[in-house]
């Protein structure tokens, strides 16, 4: 599976990141916070959430939003 990372610009276009590449950090880190772009769909990121408690990780998935339109937030994924 593979996730977009948040955009740098606004008018950028978001990187992909792989599960396995995603698990990789985690393992070397322990933790980290990633923040995913709106072109995600809701469902990779709840299979990521599920991915990730099931290895006995905490999680926490939220919405950021940074502007005033509908259209300007991204997604927080917080893994302990």
């Amino acid at each position: 599976m593979e996730i977009k990372l948040a955009r740098n610009e606004i008018n950028g276009k978001p990187k992909a990141i792989t599960l396995d590449k995603v698990t990789e950090v985690i393992e070397k880190d322990g933790q980290k916070i990633f923040y995913f772009d709106k072109e995600n769909s809701h469902k990779d990121l709840v299979a990521l959430v599920e991915h990730f408690e099931g290895k006995g990780f905490s999680v926490y998935l939220r919405e950021i939003k940074y502007g005033l339109g509908e259209g300007d937030y991204m997604y927080e994924v917080h893994i302990l």
